[in-house]
């Protein structure tokens, strides 16, 4: 699970990042706007603590700008405990606010809180192919892709067994389950170069002679 903390203050950062990693949690730490926002562009964190004064420009405005439309669960970090901050914050559309000084626990309890929530809409991300496995739907570069319902389940199996191989027994087994119909090897391997051709990327590996995996990048 990765964090980004966007946070100039250093030895605060360090005190955090260690309870973090003390809570499993991978942070990744930027002490300015300009290293944050190469950060985003370039990788997807799956939540940011994002102090509101920062030494070349704005949180609110980084927020606003570059993490608001990806839709990240983000916590304001600030100094400040005025009412109309806090309500600036929430209003933009950020999940929670904590003003310094503060528990490391109640940090941590509330990141749980964001992250239990953010689990019920369930969406895996593998370079540019969004899954949401709620809605079934999957995007890449946030465009939809259109799949067959089979397609969609098969493409679904993988996705709920990233890092894990999946093997062409299982798919068969599952193709038997969802559809009632025999299927064989040439059936799979069909099967997957249609959801190959569509999806239009590499994220399927073949594991010759046994099936398929998914891999997500842990960096």
């Amino acid at each position: 699970m990765d964090i980004l903390l966007v946070e100039d203050n250093e030895s605060l950062a360090k005190g955090l990042i260690y309870s973090l990693n003390q809570s499993k949690f991978n942070v990744i730490h930027k002490v300015n706007v300009k290293s944050a926002k190469e950060f985003i562009n370039i990788r997807k964190p799956d939540l940011i603590i994002l102090d509101i004064s920062l030494p070349d420009g704005n949180g609110f405005e980084l927020y606003e700008n570059n993490i608001k439309d990806e839709k990240i669960p983000t916590i304001f970090l600030t100094a400040k405990d005025e009412e109309d901050d806090i309500v600036k914050g929430l209003e933009l559309g950020a999940d929670d606010y904590i003003t310094k000084p503060f528990s490391t626990k109640e940090l941590i309890a509330r990141i749980n809180k964001i992250l239990a929530r953010e689990k019920k809409n369930y969406i895996i991300q593998i370079k540019n192919i969004e899954f949401d496995l709620d809605k079934m739907v999957v995007y890449k570069d946030k465009k939809e892709i259109q799949l067959t319902s089979l397609e969609l389940k098969i493409l679904s199996l993988l996705f709920n067994n990233v890092n894990k191989v999946v093997t062409r027994n299982d798919i068969i087994d599952k193709i038997w389950e969802w559809t009632g119909n025999d299927v064989n090897d040439n059936t799979v391997t069909v099967y997957l170069k249609r959801i190959r051709e569509k999806l239009g990327t590499d994220i399927i590996i073949t594991i010759k002679g046994i099936g398929y995996r998914i891999d997500k990048d842990e960096k």
